[in-house]
């Protein structure tokens, strides 16, 4: 297996994963109305995005356009709305 090939495989899986976990909390959620759960899906779901950003940047458009910057926001945005949640659900 080449080197773009595994970075391929490694990058969509991650895509996955996180798309996966995003919506696995939010049916767990959906049954028990925990608010943890809700906040940790949101978080899954911009972790998610940013991998998608991750994807479309190194893999599809690796020379044409630099989507560095973008990359960033959603995991920002990830990291804020679970630490939100936390201190939300501390009170």
């Amino acid at each position: 297996m080449d080197g773009f090939a595994f970075q391929s495989a490694v990058y969509l899986l991650c895509l996955a994963t996180s798309a996966a976990c995003a919506l696995l909390l939010a049916r767990s959620y959906s049954r028990t109305k925990a608010r943890l759960l809700l906040w940790s899906s949101l978080c899954f779901v911009f972790l998610a995005l940013n991998n998608l950003i991750v994807v479309i940047d190194i893999l599809i458009l690796p020379t044409q356009i630099d989507l560095s910057i973008w990359r960033l926001v959603p995991s920002l945005v990830a990291v804020g709305v679970l630490l939100y949640g936390f201190i939300w659900e501390a009170e």
